[in-house]
């Protein structure tokens, strides 16, 4: 279970050569499992369109759900149009520029399964074959009404008794074929067209926004990746706090057992630790923090951040230089000077 966790993982990372590759899986397990898959026609009158037309639509519609809980942008898109405002202002064309592309992808593998049973031509034979003019083959015209829909939906079941001997079994079975074949060749002509266009015309527009709405689109994946993967880095030196803190009688054994016994490096740890935690001593403080991340987000300005930088950095050097001022003015190094000079 572990395992598959972490494959899963893996498969909503941000790269997008890892999502069009599972685009081609999907697509290729489409196929996969139409060949394997055995289609049995129901030949009943009333029963053959509900059954061509669910095995034509119904798996590409849970393709189509499989494309969305594989696309982490799916997630991305849905938190980011349903987040408060805050500090930070929503941006409708990141949000549209996601759901486009997570769309586009998700249709991969139902357009193949769609295409691929318009070009075997089962399903559609077995769900059109009651709708065939019975007029254009001779073989239905000395039948009643009845009887005429009770043979054409025995079309697809060449087995069947009533079908042995008619002849026109084959000619509305290889007539509703072309059809079929003839409708799918369309649909991929028409999807290759359609890409091909979107190819060659994106220049033609506004490539500024279209650079810029990727750009942020792709920032707010990666923010959000590594927001989570802060927050599992915190809740790890918080979990090593606590625990620390309930062995607190065995805190000698364990600290000669699995961490450095040095005080220096003790102390050293302790002050990273402590960095790591950002001032977080208890939950409902980590709740609170938690809690304004989704409903004021930081602005999109690292200034601040910049500016808080340099001037910690200022004090650091300044109370180092004052601790190496102290420490050459202490008594202890006078009195060493002087006994040098003697």
């Amino acid at each position: 279970m572990e395992r598959f966790r972490m494959i899963f993982q893996y498969f909503q990372s941000n790269s997008e050569s890892v999502m069009n590759g599972i685009c081609g899986i999907l697509a290729l397990a489409s196929v996969k499992i139409y060949s394997y898959f055995d289609f049995n026609c129901p030949c009943l009158p009333h029963y053959n369109m509900a059954y061509g037309m669910g095995v034509m639509f119904i798996p590409p519609i849970a393709l189509f759900l499989c494309g969305l809980i594989v696309n982490r942008q799916s997630v991305i898109m849905l938190e980011e149009w349903k987040r408060p405002t805050g500090r930070r202002k929503k941006d409708l064309a990141i949000v549209k520029f996601m759901c486009f592309s997570v769309i586009q992808k998700a249709m991969i593998a139902p357009m193949v399964w769609i295409i691929v049973t318009l070009l075997d031509g089962k399903c559609f034979v077995c769900a059109f074959s009651g709708l065939v003019d019975p007029g254009k083959f001779s073989g239905f015209t000395n039948n009643t009404l009845q009887e005429i829909q009770l043979l054409l939906s025995k079309v697809p079941c060449k087995e069947d008794d009533l079908m042995r001997n008619n002849t026109s079994r084959k000619a509305v079975s290889r007539y509703l074929r072309c059809w079929s074949q003839a409708l799918g060749w369309s649909i991929l002509l028409f999807l290759i067209v359609l890409a091909f266009l979107a190819k060659s015309l994106r220049p033609c527009f506004n490539q500024t926004a279209f650079l810029q709405t990727r750009y942020w689109s792709n920032y707010i994946d990666i923010e959000q990746k590594i927001f989570d993967e802060t927050c599992c880095e915190h809740a790890r030196e918080f979990a090593h706090k606590c625990i620390l803190h309930f062995f607190e009688s065995m805190q000698v054994e364990i600290k000669m057992r699995c961490f450095k016994t040095q005080k220096a490096q003790k102390e050293e740890e302790s002050n990273e630790e402590e960095s790591c935690l950002h001032g977080i001593t208890n939950q409902e403080q980590m709740n609170n923090l938690l809690k304004s991340w989704y409903q004021s987000r930081p602005p999109l300005d690292i200034n601040q951040a910049i500016q808080y930088q340099h001037a910690r950095a200022r004090r650091l050097m300044s109370r180092e230089g004052s601790q190496e001022g102290n420490m050459w003015h202490c008594p202890h190094h006078t009195k060493t000077s002087k006994e040098t000079d003697v």
